[in-house]
Formats: structure tokens, C-alpha cells, sequence
């Protein structure tokens, strides 16, 4: 078996998020000032956590936040950041480069909850959910290749996500020796989250709101889950998860 820590980045601020402009994927923003300040804090909150792989998206807002976070962490000297066309954020078609409220609006009168409204030309739910699973069968091949070396015997591996967190930068990673990063988007973050708790089941941890569960990712903040995979004649696969905590914050100056 082989256990690895996946932490998830929300790319950070752009102008079109301050603004309340819906980018998807036809607007391939920066990052706005703001947005490298918060990349900045998060490569500083997360500099002494040990990362093994790094997985991006394409877009220009994701790559910075990755290469500021990588910059700044103490144990990411020379690592590759892997871009995997399947984390592109969720394609909101028509409604791209209109206003947050525009598309709200639109779902409104479709009588339909927002994330699951998919406007003209956009991607459904279900369309991401393929992409996700695509990804996620790339990053177990590429983490299975790259740490033959790491894998364990069952009853050896340490399940630190039994214990809360204790509001620490490496709560539940602190004894795993291969740990993925990946920096992403919001929309497409909150459907991975609905795939990982509603389709794989992963539990609810300790001190976390289930309500939390589906609520879009602030810029650059984070979750964090415990993948183990366990090997076969076929190769390795997903075999259990579990959440050590989800949406977090804490290096984001609120004042």
C-alpha cells in the first residue's frame, strides 16, 4: 500500500475575481496584486510542509500561484510542476466575462441551484466530474511511478487523521513521506469536493462543518485529505480517504 498527503490551492486573487467577473477558461487572467500577496502568505504558511509532487493547471492564474508557492518552500528545490489540462477551471460558456451576479440571475430563472445551473455552451457537473477522474488516474499513475520506493505494509502506515487538526500547516502530512500539492480553481475545487465526500464517500473528519463541504474556496486557500492506494496485477488504485480539513485560511490577513 502506499498513503499520501494531497493538499489543494485555489489559485489567488485576479482582477476579474475582484471585479465578480466569471473566467472560467476563455479568460486566462493574472494574478492581480493582491493575488501574488496572498500566493506569497500561502508559500510562506505552507514553506516548511514537504512536498514531493506538484500538479497545476494550465492557466496563467494557477502556474503563478504554484511557482510562488514552490519558491517559497524550504523542500521544493528543482521539483517539476506537472500541467494536467484536466484541472482547467469548469467552462461556464456564454456566461464567461459577464458578472457572478449575470449568471446567478441566469439560474435563478432556470429554477435551478447555481452549481448545478450549467449555462449555454458551458461544461455540466457531470462533464468536470470526467475531467477530475481523468486527473486523479494521472496523478495516482504518476505518484505510484515516481514512489515504488514508499510503499508500505498495511499495518504500518500511520493514519494521523484520526486526531483533529491542530491548526497546523502540516496537520495530517506531518509523518507521510510522498505528498502532492495541486493548485487549481474554485469552481472546479467545489465539484472535486462534491466528487471525493457524495462519489468516494471520504468521511467527514473531526472539527469539520459539513457545510463547508460545497462552499466555494477562498483565493488560495486550502484542503488537505489522506489518499491511500493499494496495489494490484492491474497497478495501484484508490482505496481509501479520508479528509484531515477543507477551506482553510489562516494565512489570509482579513484586516
Amino acid at each position: 500500500m502506499l498513503a499520501f498527503g494531497l493538499t489543494i490551492v485555489r489559485h489567488g486573487e485576479t482582477q476579474c475575481n475582484k471585479d465578480g467577473l466569471l473566467q472560467g477558461q476563455k479568460i486566462d487572467s493574472p494574478l492581480s496584486e493582491i493575488g501574488i500577496r496572498q500566493s506569497e502568505a500561502a508559500g510562506q504558511y505552507l514553506r516548511d510542509v514537504k512536498f514531493t509532487n506538484v500538479f497545476v493547471s494550465d492557466m496563467k492564474r494557477a502556474k503563478q500561484t504554484a511557482e510562488i508557492i514552490v519558491r517559497n518552500n524550504r523542500t521544493c528545490n528543482d521539483i517539476e510542476l506537472v500541467a494536467n489540462l484536466s484541472l482547467k477551471e469548469r467552462s461556464f460558456g456564454i456566461a464567461e466575462g459577464g458578472r457572478v451576479i449575470e449568471m446567478k440571475n441566469m439560474a435563478k430563472a432556470a429554477g435551478q441551484p447555481l452549481p448545478e445551473f450549467t449555462p449555454p455552451e458551458g461544461e455540466t457537473m457531470e462533464q468536470v466530474k470526467v475531467r477530475i477522474k481523468d486527473f486523479l488516474k494521472a496523478m495516482i499513475k504518476r505518484i505510484a511511478n515516481d514512489h515504488q520506493d514508499k510503499v508500505q505494509d498495511e499495518t504500518s502506515i500511520s493514519d494521523e487523521t484520526n486526531r483533529a487538526p491542530a491548526g497546523l500547516p502540516d496537520d495530517g502530512v506531518l509523518n507521510v513521506s510522498v505528498h502532492a500539492l495541486v493548485v487549481g480553481h474554485g469552481a472546479y475545487m467545489s465539484i472535486m469536493m462534491r466528487h471525493f465526500f457524495e462519489d468516494l464517500k471520504c468521511p467527514v473528519g473531526r472539527c469539520l462543518d459539513p457545510a463547508q463541504r460545497f462552499s466555494i474556496c477562498p483565493n488560495t486557500g486550502m484542503c488537505r485529505f489522506i489518499i491511500t492506494l493499494k496495489s494490484s496485477n492491474a497497478g495501484f488504485a484508490l482505496s481509501d480517504m479520508k479528509c484531515v480539513f477543507i477551506n482553510r485560511r489562516d494565512h489570509i490577513k482579513t484586516d
